[in-house]
């Protein structure tokens, strides 16, 4: 598929005329980069999952299609897709269908503008193979998919079972039996290449709020630790001279998923703080009229419940309607896959670092683009501008996120994409044109 979205050049410097300044664009150019058999490998931005779902137009709003769409300002690219059906409403592997922004009312009768689902299921017919009539692809991001799982062969076969199979790959591999996602990518020969992986290995951790088993292991063998199995992609990749960018891994707790409920979020009346203390204060938990910290269960502390400090976290998946008619989160503590406890935030920081620590190291040794998506997730957190428009990640409002708070939306997954070309410019002597974010959707508003 031809993209062709208008894109801006980035200014390299002025030259005074008139004693008024001259501002000149380079002339754009690809460098020493070949980008004519340009593939993607990664995981849910790279495969266009966003609003808790998989659509064409998700898809065709990934950064990686986004960064080949301006590859073909400079010079002509096929990226080919393994596209949801563009009248689908899409598709993810619970059933359900995405999300748009819609009025719902609370158990309180109170109707605002929320997150809800498209259609009552989602459209489980696109789980169908599409190699045969579309492939060989470009696009090799597979939601979901962990580092250690990118040469795993059948990982498109539901024989191998959970943890080795992958639905969202069963979708376009090419061969159900044998191939891995690496197979086919290193079958494309490519001349150029993006890596963004590793990431969904903590994200796993973290939106499970620490109960859906350890991290992998920083260092070890391909399949066995994340530096052996991103040093074998890198490797296949390269082993043809094919030149690639790599990002590294954003702190995945500043994502809206995990700073739009503040631990101290507990709101209590006069009659309720008299309930609340009337319950909790025999084991040495105090509430007071207004603001209160949470109540969560935590085995070590006595009777097994205490109220959260500040530093951890509360996920957008907590049943809000139970927190606020039901006493969830005060009478009833929130279990633990609700919440990021002290320890379980040092994990995700510590693994964060570590795998940082490994791709810093492998782009340097094999001369790889190195493009810092941690930065600009940092930025924003705290809050960005862009051509005069702010974005954040506030949770629907920010305008940078999707409406699962997770993934990027089309406004996002651009600044993602100048992300990667800022540093593919830098390394190999390029002038590829930056995309203009605001020219992307962001989410819309009924």
């Amino acid at each position: 598929m031809k993209y062709t979205y208008t894109s801006i050049t980035i200014v390299l410097f002025t030259a005074l005329v008139s004693c008024k300044p001259k501002i000149e664009a380079p002339e754009a150019s690809m460098g020493d980069v070949d980008g004519s058999r340009y593939i993607a490998i990664g995981t849910n931005n790279t495969s266009g999952f966003a609003n808790d779902g998989l659509s064409f137009y998700s898809q065709d709003n990934s950064y990686a299609a986004i960064i080949a769409n301006q590859f073909n300002e400079v010079s002509t690219i096929e990226f080919k897709q393994p596209f949801v059906s563009a009248g689908s409403i899409g598709f993810n592997i619970d059933g359900k269908s995405p999300l748009k922004l819609g009025y719902k009312t609370d158990c309180k009768g109170v109707t605002s503008i929320s997150p809800v689902r498209i259609a009552g299921a989602g459209d489980l017919t696109q789980l169908i193979n599409q190699y045969a009539g579309y492939g060989p692809f470009n696009n090799f991001g597979v939601t979901g998919m962990s580092a250690l799982s990118v040469n795993l062969a059948g990982y498109g076969n539901p024989a191998n079972g959970a943890g080795n199979f992958n639905p969202y790959f069963a979708r376009f591999t090419s061969n159900e039996a044998t191939a891995s996602v690496l197979s086919d990518a290193v079958a494309r020969n490519p001349t150029f290449f993006t890596i963004m992986l590793g990431d969904d290995d903590i994200l796993a951790y973290a939106k499970s709020g620490g109960t859906s088993g350890p991290i992998p292991d920083a260092n070890g063998a391909a399949g066995v630790g994340f530096s052996g199995s991103l040093e074998e992609v890198i490797t296949s990749l390269t082993a043809n001279g094919a030149k690639g960018a790599i990002s590294n891994i954003p702190d995945v707790k500043e994502y809206p998923y995990f700073t739009t409920i503040p631990y101290n979020g507990l709101t209590v009346d006069a009659a309720n703080a008299v309930t609340l203390n009337q319950i909790f204060n025999p084991i040495g938990i105090s509430f007071v009229v207004g603001v209160n910290a949470f109540v969560m269960e935590d085995p070590a502390a006595p009777f097994g419940v205490r109220q959260m400090v500040e530093g951890e976290l509360v996920l957008l998946s907590t049943p809000l309607d139970s927190v606020k008619c039901n006493g969830t989160g005060s009478v009833f503590p929130f279990r633990d896959e609700f919440v990021l406890d002290l320890d379980e935030v040092a994990e995700i920081n510590s693994k964060i670092s570590e795998y940082n620590s490994v791709i810093t190291n492998l782009s340097q040794t094999y001369g790889l683009a190195y493009a810092d998506t941690k930065s600009l997730i940092h930025r924003l957190k705290t809050g960005t501008v862009y051509n005069g428009v702010s974005m954040s990640s506030a949770f629907v409002t920010g305008g940078a996120y999707s409406l699962d708070g997770l993934q990027l939306n089309p406004n996002g997954q651009a600044l993602l994409a100048n992300t990667f070309i800022e540093a593919i410019n830098f390394s190999f002597n390029a002038a590829i044109p930056y995309a203009n974010p605001i020219k992307y959707a962001g989410n819309i508003f009924p």
